[in-house]
């Protein structure tokens, strides 16, 4: 049976360290630069992190197969739903998230989100990620100007009237806007809406890269008896290269991890369980690991397929 993967994209919002650096992803701070405050998405990073793998676990014992989610999208649309809920629904949404209201106030946690999809959607010359938020609205629903307002200065989220008692109209226009912000490669997105939907919040990811080590097209080759599952095996196209890559084997977790760099402050993270050894993984998969495994990794010449 083909392998199982586990894969974890990431952007980082600072240079990569050197291989000889024992830190992943955070440059060590020269002296005048002990006393400059941490960027304000630091406060709310750790606990996306956290969300992330207690999410992938809930959604791996109830649907076993295929499972992808972005942890900033649920996170950041839960956040900016927590704006505009009243009584202690927004208190609860947060706690949901896994953050400690006390540690971090509300305020701190909007304020994180914000500089945090700032960062992610400055500009490069060798990546392109947009991550972008949407309201459709009905037109009966009359929403506070300040909800609005910090909507689009939190979460750069913009907000449209929409008629949702013609839902075909509706969702071509939902639709539209995604296939645009996408550049066409994300159509028809949305399913049939009911006649009783008020509103829709809309969340969309364009990302596209090059591998730092780009993957020979003439070394792609056709695999044989690839399994699908027990029973059911294709013949599927494999990229292959022989390159520098830093990797690991984690016995503690029975699995070796692959770390693969895109051009730019991006990076792939493959985990390859041992046979059988999947829910393990799962099991052991905390905040902890990721961190561990970053001081961990070494640069060694790995074939990649």
């Amino acid at each position: 049976m083909g392998p199982v993967w586990l894969w974890l994209l990431a952007i980082y919002c600072q240079p990569f360290p050197a291989h000889g650096d024992k830190s992943l992803g955070v440059p060590q701070p020269h002296n005048h630069q002990l006393l400059e405050p941490a960027p304000a998405y630091h406060k709310v990073t750790p606990t996306i992190t956290s969300f992330a793998l207690r999410l992938y676990k809930q959604l791996a014992e109830g649907a076993p197969g295929n499972i992808l989610f972005s942890p900033v999208s649920l996170s950041s649309m839960l956040a900016l739903l927590a704006l505009g809920a009243h009584a202690d629904t927004p208190t609860q949404i947060l706690k949901g998230l896994g953050f400690n209201l006390t540690e971090t106030p509300a305020a701190d946690i909007h304020q994180g989100f914000r500089s945090l999809l700032h960062t992610l959607g400055l500009p490069s010359p060798k990546l392109e990620l947009k991550v972008g938020h949407s309201l459709f609205l009905d037109q009966l629903l009359k929403p506070q100007q300040h909800f609005l307002d910090s909507a689009k200065e939190l979460y750069g989220a913009l907000a449209f009237s929409a008629n949702f008692t013609d839902a075909a109209a509706t969702g071509r226009q939902i639709n539209d806007l995604v296939k645009r912000q996408t550049y066409g490669r994300v159509e028809d997105c949305l399913p049939r809406l009911s006649h009783d939907t008020l509103m829709v919040l809309l969340n969309y990811i364009f990302f596209k890269a090059k591998w730092k080590h780009p993957f020979d097209r003439y070394q792609t080759r056709k695999q044989e008896s690839f399994f699908v599952d027990q029973r059911t095996s294709l013949q599927v196209p494999m990229m292959q290269q022989r390159e520098m890559h830093r990797f690991l084997y984690d016995q503690e977790a029975s699995c070796m991890v692959l770390q693969i760099e895109y051009s730019g402050t991006a990076l792939l993270l493959l985990v390859l369980p041992d046979p059988g050894k999947m829910r393990q993984v799962e099991a052991t998969l905390q905040p902890e690991m990721l961190r561990r495994w970053g001081q961990r990794f070494l640069p060694r010449w790995v074939p990649t397929h």
